[in-house]
Order: C-alpha cells, then sequence, then structure tokens
C-alpha cells in the first residue's frame, strides 16, 4: 500500500509539472498581464537589453540600429521564443482551415488567425507566459519564426545589439541563450504537440548548461507560475 501510495505521488507530481497552460486562453490578456504583473520592475527586452516604460516607450541601447522595420523599432513587442507556427502547423485548423473560418466578405482563411478562432488548445499554448518575452519590434520582425542556431562569421544584424539573422536562422546574444534554452525545453516538454529537431535540442540542452539561469530568470518564472497556475518544472529544477 506504501508503494502503490509514493507511485501515485510521484505520477501526480509528474502530471503537474508537465503540464502546460490551462487558465490563460487570451493571447492578448497574456501580454497585457505580463507588462503589468511580472515585467513591472524590470522592464527589459530578451535579445538586446532595451528598456521600456508603462507606456511601452522604448529605449534603444547606444549604437543599435535596424536597417528594415525602422517604425517598429521604435515600440516593444511581445516575442514568441518558441515561433507560434512552429506549434501552429501542428494544428488542422492552421494548414487547412475551418468551415467556422469565413470573413464578412464570405472568404475562407486559415493559419494563425482560423487556429486562434475554433481552437482552444492552440489558443492556450499561444498565450502561455513562459513563451512571451518582450523585444524590440524590428527585432521581433526580422527574426520572423526562424530557428535559433551558431552563425559563426556573421555580423551583428543590429549593430551594438548581438543578434544576427542569416538564411533564416537567428543568432542570440549570449545574454540571451539560457532563458531561450529553456522555455524551448520547457515548451518540449509541456506540450505533446510540439517536438524540437533532433539539432535544435542538442542546441538547447547545451545552451541551458553553458548558461544557468539568474536571479531575474527563477523570479520570473515564480510570478508567472502564480498567475498562469502551471508549474515550468525545466525552470524550477535550475532554479532550486
Amino acid at each position: 500500500m506504501k508503494k502503490t501510495l509514493i507511485l501515485t505521488s510521484l505520477l501526480i507530481a509528474f502530471n503537474v509539472s508537465a503540464a502546460g497552460n490551462e487558465t490563460m486562453y487570451s493571447f492578448s490578456k497574456a501580454k497585457k498581464t505580463l507588462e503589468r504583473s511580472v515585467y513591472f520592475d524590470h522592464r527589459e527586452t530578451i535579445y538586446c537589453g532595451a528598456k521600456f516604460d508603462a507606456k511601452k516607450n522604448i529605449t534603444l541601447p547606444s549604437g543599435f540600429h535596424s536597417d528594415k522595420h525602422v517604425k517598429r523599432s521604435k515600440r516593444v513587442e511581445w516575442e514568441h521564443v518558441v515561433p507560434a507556427e512552429n506549434f501552429g502547423r501542428t494544428f488542422p485548423e492552421w494548414r487547412e482551415g475551418n468551415e467556422e473560418c469565413v470573413n464578412s466578405k464570405g472568404k475562407s482563411f486559415k493559419g494563425r488567425r482560423c487556429a486562434e478562432k475554433v481552437n482552444k488548445e492552440y489558443r492556450l499554448m499561444q498565450s502561455d507566459m513562459y513563451n512571451l518575452y518582450p523585444a524590440i519590434g524590428s527585432v521581433n520582425a526580422m527574426r520572423s519564426n526562424y530557428n535559433f542556431a551558431m552563425l559563426p562569421g556573421e555580423a551583428s544584424s543590429f549593430g551594438s545589439c548581438e543578434m544576427k539573422i542569416d538564411n533564416k536562422k537567428a543568432e542570440p546574444p549570449v545574454e540571451a541563450r539560457g532563458r531561450i534554452a529553456r522555455t524551448y525545453l520547457y515548451m518540449d516538454q509541456a506540450y505533446s504537440r510540439y517536438n524540437m529537431s533532433k539539432a535544435q535540442k542538442q542546441l538547447m540542452n547545451a545552451w541551458d548548461k553553458q548558461y544557468p539561469v539568474s536571479a531575474w530568470e527563477c523570479e520570473r518564472g515564480e510570478r508567472i507560475e502564480k498567475l498562469q497556475g502551471n508549474v515550468n518544472s525545466i525552470l524550477q529544477a535550475r532554479c532550486k
């Protein structure tokens, strides 16, 4: 009996720790919650360390420049570190559309809009706050849905911000790599729909080991856990 109780407790603990977002259905609400209740005293973008205020006014780092999406460089946007498309394409509504996905002119649509409209599971994944980080708008735009990789020899795409983008790959600054890695590992663990490639998993495991958690990363995780209700067990294990 004692062994059975112990096994049951372990299974319950595993199920809790491996579960993804089950409460936050709105991407818009997720962003507002992060702004007001998580980043209120640590307003800094993930890739370039740019400061921003409560009204989303951004102070770009000295030497930062963006050749594209210049207007978006003046605002903060919330970036899916694991791109929404990476898990979105596992939903039939994203790939093929749905009978409910018809606009006011009677034209069918698919992709993110359709998945968000009709699939609750997609909305939960899209709104998972562990996967959302503030970013300079132009950096978010140019990163797009590209996978992360090492790009030796490439120059920074943003001047003093060491974010490199080339040939549909992105290499983030050293300061962001640990957080990125643990976000990818969390999404891979928490959602059966999302599976990293072998190469991507190897890179994320390497970055996880090479770049330890910071006090802020752990504090951010604790705040999100209280607001969203689920444990990021990848981060929890590193923060102990």
